[in-house]
């Protein structure tokens, strides 16, 4: 019987650097005097994997003073988490294998198939597309570990199947009933799943090289992917004469026993068990090597050291303390007894932020740091995107052009900004946020100056800040045709605008339509307002082909949406398409993901965004087969990504010196250290004092660190005499003796709140519509029902639904009562509407507008004033803080008004909310007076309200307008008034050192 012949199968330990200490060992094996390294071919995991190959090789070189260098052809085997194809080594175009299908075409395919599955319980729109994404990854998870759809109607799922919920045995059957369907589909096209036709090219690959070994060297190196297919080549690749297997970071070092705790990992004990335990160690970073190995029938004993080391190798010594490190749990009670070489992490420093804009800027100094040194290479290494463009941004500010190579989601760029907010135009039918996020993006001008541009924008803007309008263009478009008049070229800037947004809202938003009409409406609308510049750069040219293939895909299969989850759809189908920079960046300094990381070595290796939930991501369970299914199944748990991750992090802790970075908090809340973290701090023990850096942190926060400022004053304005006669208002007065700083933001600087863009109605807007439909009725002749007037004025306002439907019932039978009552006067009528009047005072103006007068058969007057709350106290008059009334009774006393004049023996507030007796037929409108009268107990005698109110008047006058008393802020802390200027007069910073009294502490 002949020798087994021992298979080719090396590892490259953490502390080499296995990038650079993989060229290192290939040149002198197999560099040819004439050829270089032409006749060798390289089997690498990815495109970025033969980027960081390349570069090694050109390092290489540089530093053996070679001028020229002939490289060995690169051939990627493909990563599906990248979605990459295979190269061209693999992919011959002689091979008798169908094409695999567009992953967009599977999408609505499997939509489809889900729809016609499901039937009426089926989802609609962006919830349809979205399950039937996850049901062609969960197709592909199958697929990639070699596993038929028939198996799941073998026995091993069927005899789980009773045990199983309900909701599971409902979603496994329709993901199988799914699938036939889908593998019927795919036979009438001749495709293939991209996954399917990877494990066939690999076969067909294996079982062409294992009957005609290629006649040139062959090595597979940096592949750690498990799937059968590819162990099946990789073992083939092995066995070859001229071919070797390298694995990155494979610990030769780790005890048996341990080894064995790590579970089965792919290798059943006996015929029927599952090849995945419950208690397997899929978390450890070795376990999915492990898995590799029985895949490719390789003991780890047959596995041979790389003994060539990098240009940034570290000490071998951190490659014993990484293997304990990462122990599994039985195996880690040895800790306490490891020796000191089994737990050395010299070069390894742990940093801990407060917040992650903190952490960045640490991350950043360092680099700064590093980059001073002409000779070192800096590689920043974080899942978390968010905090690598905080530190690309960073960096930006010394110059240092550092891009993030894991790129950006499409969604969040530039052109993908533009056509998402398109989009949200279409799905919420032109509401007045999204039009003018819209049309304020950077890339919308419609052709016109910038500049130009969003003057005319902001013009219309601030006259459509206020309460929420009715949906649609009009609401805009009389907006705009009420500046016409001030701003004529408004008018044609919104011309060129409307023409270019209005077919978007062409369509109802509740009524299906075409997803690629919509789409292409969308394309168009975004292209008429951003010209050429939305597919211009590289986010624009990703957009394009996104578009193009979504398009084209929709089309064929006629799926169709309401126009109003347009925008969520193409956020689902976006956010998956990474736009990555192109290059120029600085040579020395790389912002990595995960993935981009590995292979990757740097003389400094900072880790950051070490939190549980981000490094390692949350493990997530399979929406459509449950755990059980899988393990029967022989697919890995859920956990597996959290091994991936332990060993991206122990590749990089390989590196000669490394920072492990964490930030304490995140725009959530407080956030819990990663377990790997938590490994490292429970490893060092005692040691952790000296591997903690603070510096940086320290020079981050002095970075934004200023000189502690003096306790802000409670504010007191002193305006010159000029500067302090101002008229007074009848509603200001109040505002003056309560609140005098409000008084002079207002009235003396002029200065006023800007409402919110598509506000909710706030109770002022509500006293401004109900006062107009009053002031209608009354000026009316003849009278219509009052309810005639409300239905034109909301109208006319362009009422958003929703108030309406929530306010209007309520405001009807009010003013229905306020007709009711006036149609009852007999010995009283109304003698005025909404009339201005004024008086002065020691040469001070006062002025108001009296919501209603009316004249009482003895020649009296009453003064009415309509409030949609509830109205002041009786208690805030006589403290002078409602005093509107009695300002206009003395306008009446005094000839104020031009339609009566006389004696005001009556005040009223007329309130529109809910009555406060059974006995009103309406449910809604009461008066009230504000003075001691019947049997109230509290309140000013009505003999006295006059000369009170011109008391408080002349009180006021003498101290504000003619005096020089300071406009003090909150001069009285019980006055009721409004918070628009807190934040102006810094509230916050003052008013904690007040006492009790209300003075300075």
């Amino acid at each position: 019987m002949a020798e087994r012949v021992r298979p080719k199968v090396y590892s490259i330990a953490a502390h080499r650097g296995f990038a650079d200490a993989l060229v290192a060992g290939l040149v002198p094996r197999y560099s040819e005097p004439e050829f270089g390294l032409a006749r060798l071919t390289l089997l690498l995991p990815s495109s970025r994997a033969r980027r960081t190959v390349s570069e090694a090789f050109i390092r290489h070189a540089g530093e053996q003073g070679n001028p020229g260098l002939l490289m060995p052809r690169m051939a990627v085997v493909g990563d599906l988490d990248l979605d990459e194809a295979l190269g061209p080594l693999l992919d011959p175009l002689g091979a008798d294998i169908p094409a695999a299908v567009d992953p967009q075409r599977r999408l609505f395919a499997l939509a489809d198939l889900i729809a016609e599955t499901m039937g009426e319980s089926a989802p609609t729109g962006a919830t349809l597309l979205r399950l039937a994404r996850e049901t062609g990854a969960t197709m592909d998870r199958l697929l990639v570990e070699g596993i038929g759809p028939e198996e799941l109607v073998g026995d091993a799922v069927l005899d789980l199947f009773g045990s199983l919920s309900g909701h599971w045995q409902d979603s496994l059957r329709v993901f199988a009933t799914v699938q036939a369907k889908w593998l019927g589909r795919l036979q009438k096209w001749n495709r293939l799943d991209a996954a399917a036709r990877r494990n066939r090219l690999f076969d067909f690959a294996a079982e062409s090289w294992k009957r005609s070994p290629p006649g040139t060297p062959m090595v597979a190196a940096g592949v750690t992917s498990a799937a059968p297919s590819l162990a099946r080549l990789l073992r083939v690749v092995a066995d070859l004469d001229e071919g070797a297997v390298i694995l990155p970071d494979f610990d030769l070092t780790m005890p048996t026993d341990v080894w064995d705790e790590l579970g089965r990992a792919g290798a059943a004990p006996e015929p029927g068990d599952t090849p995945f335990a419950r208690n397997d160690a899929v978390s450890h970073p070795q376990y999915h090597l492990k898995l590799l190995l029985n895949r490719m029938g390789v003991a780890r004993e047959e596995v041979q050291p790389w003994h060539r080391k990098g240009l940034a190798a570290s000490p071998p010594e951190r490659s014993h303390a990484i293997g304990s490190l990462f122990l599994p749990p039985e195996a880690s009670k040895t800790w306490i007894e490891l020796p000191a070489e089994k737990r050395r992490l010299a070069g390894v420093r742990i940093m801990q932020a407060a917040t992650p804009e903190e952490e960045a800027q640490a991350v950043a100094l360092l680099v700064r740091e590093a980059l001073d040194d002409a000779e070192k290479r800096v590689a920043v290494v974080t899942p978390d995107r968010p905090l690598a463009r905080r530190v690309v941004h960073h960096l930006a500010r010394w110059n240092i052009l550092a891009d993030d190579s894991a790129g950006r989601p499409l969604a969040q760029t530039a052109a993908g900004r533009a056509f998402l907010l398109t989009a949200e135009v279409m799905a919420e039918n032109a509401k007045a946020v999204p039009v003018m996020a819209l049309l304020g993006h950077p890339l919308a001008d419609g052709g016109m100056e910038r500049g130009t541009w969003l003057r005319h924008l902001r013009t219309v803007e601030r006259e459509l800040r206020g309460p929420r309008l009715e949906t649609g263009l009009r609401p805009i478009r009389d907006v705009v045709e009420k500046l016409v008049s001030t701003h004529k070229q408004v008018g044609d800037w919104w011309q060129l605008t409307e023409s270019a947004i209005a077919p978007l809202t062409d369509y109802q938003p509740d009524q299906t339509a075409r997803l690629s009409d919509l789409i292409d409406t969308i394309a168009m609308a975004a292209e008429n307002l951003c010209g050429e510049k939305l597919w211009a750069k590289e986010d624009g040219r990703s957009l394009a082909q996104f578009v193009e293939d979504f398009r084209l895909h929709a089309r064929e299969a006629q799926f169709e949406i309401r126009p109003r989850d347009v925008a969520r759809v193409l956020v689902d189908a976006m956010e998956p398409v990474a736009v990555r920079p192109p290059y120029g960046g600085h040579a020395r300094v790389q912002v990595l993901g995960l993935l981009e990381a590995r292979m990757n070595r740097a003389d400094i290796v900072i880790c950051a965004g070490l939190n549980e939930g981000v490094w390692p991501g949350r493990g997530s369970v399979d929406a459509l087969l449950a755990p059980p299914v899988l393990r029967a199944l022989g697919v890995p748990g859920a956990d597996f990504r959290i091994g991936l991750s332990a060993h991206d992090l122990a590749g990089a802790l390989g590196a000669p010196e490394v920072v492990l970075s964490r930030s304490a908090r995140d725009e959530s809340g407080p956030t819990i250290p990663s377990r790997f973290l938590l490994r490292v701090q429970a490893l060092l023990g005692d040691l952790l004092p000296k591997h903690t850096d603070t510096r940086a942190i320290d020079l981050a926060r002095a970075m934004v660190r200023t000189y502690e400022a003096p306790v802000y004053p409670r504010p007191r304005p002193m305006p010159n005499a000029d500067q302090r006669l101002v008229d007074i208002s009848a509603t200001a007065l109040d505002r003056l003796r309560g609140d005098p700083y409000q008084f002079f933001a207002g009235k003396i600087m002029q200065l006023q709140a800007l409402d919110a863009l598509d506000a909710s109605p706030s109770p002022a807007w509500q006293g401004e519509v109900a006062h107009q439909i009053l002031e209608e009725w009354h000026r009316a002749d003849p009278k219509p029902p009052i309810v005639e007037i409300m239905k034109r004025v909301f109208e006319e306002r362009n009422v958003h639904p929703l108030m309406r439907g929530l306010w209007q019932p309520r405001l009807e039978r009010a003013l229905e009562w306020v007709e009711h009552e006036v149609a009852g006067y007999g010995d009283r009528k109304v003698v005025a509407v909404e009339a201005w009047g004024e008086m002065h005072v020691d040469g001070v103006r006062i002025h108001g507008k009296i919501d209603r007068l009316d004249r009482y058969a003895d020649g009296t007057l009453a003064i009415v004033d309509y409030k949609t709350g509830s109205p002041p106290s009786s208690k805030m008059v006589e403290q002078g803080y409602a005093l509107q009334l009695g300002l206009l009774g003395m306008m009446a006393e005094r000839d104020g008004f031009k339609a009566a004049s006389g004696e005001a023996t009556g005040f009223e507030y007329w309130s529109l909310a809910k009555a406060k007796t059974d006995g009103n037929p309406f449910g809604f409108g009461y008066v009230e007076t504000p003075l001691k009268v019947g049997s109230k107990r509290s309140g000013l005698p009505p003999e006295d309200f006059l000369p009170t109110t011109a008391a408080y008047l002349d009180g006021a006058i003498a101290a504000w307008i003619k005096g020089d008393e300071p406009f003090t802020a909150r001069l009285n802390p019980d006055y009721p008034g409004y918070d628009t200027y807190d934040q102006l007069m810094r509230l916050d910073e003052w008013l904690p050192h007040m006492d009790v009294e209300g003075e300075e502490a």
